[in-house]
């Protein structure tokens, strides 16, 4: 059995995964819809995996947050309880993660082995660079894409697809959250 791999990541508009200025993490558009269909989908027996950036970045946003911020919403301490791999050759353990292992080495090697020994989904939330990698190896299965309605030309920071090779996409799942945001997962195929 075959493990499925879904890149899940959070988008503006013009392609950016964060802005700097008085943007949040949401950019502002977080509703409940949003709220309760992410906590819905992390309620699902699956694996979490992370490169190292990315851990630390959720890390450092946890350890810096009060109870009543929206890095601490249902869904994301619900993410934060699921078993997780940081895939890292700097990090060394204990992590600050209750149920998080290291995994040394090339994240193409890694989630290759963990693709065919999970019993369960993988999802990797961010990553962006791991996740470029993992698309051009032909090991993201899913490609799951919350647009939120901003552009973010000037303050957009973290562009997810730059660099990424071609690849043709096919809609398989799409819905509309709070009136205007957009989830949309693609199954990636890379383009001849």
């Amino acid at each position: 059995m075959t493990a499925t791999y879904t890149f899940d990541v959070f988008s503006s508009l013009d392609g950016f995964g964060a802005a700097s200025g008085d943007w949040t993490g949401y950019w502002g558009k977080q509703g409940p819809e949003l709220l309760d269909h992410r906590l819905a989908q992390y309620d699902e027996p699956q694996r979490m995996v992370f490169g190292a950036h990315t851990y630390r970045a959720f890390a450092q946003m946890l350890a810096e947050s009060t109870q009543d911020s929206d890095v601490r919403d249902p869904w994301v301490t619900r993410m934060r309880h699921l078993p997780a791999t940081v895939v890292s050759t700097t990090l060394e353990g204990p992590l600050d993660w209750p149920d998080a292992t290291i995994a040394p080495g090339d994240a193409v090697d890694v989630v290759a082995r963990l693709k065919k020994e999970s019993e369960v989904p993988l999802r990797s939330h961010g990553s962006l660079a791991m996740n470029r990698a993992l698309l051009a190896a032909g090991l993201v299965d899913r490609v799951q894409v919350t647009l939120f309605p901003v552009i973010t030309g000037r303050t957009g920071l973290a562009p997810i697809f730059a660099g990424a090779a071609d690849f043709d996409l096919e809609l398989i799942a799409h819905r509309t959250l709070d009136t205007d945001i957009q989830e949309l997962v693609y199954r990636p195929t890379l383009h001849p």
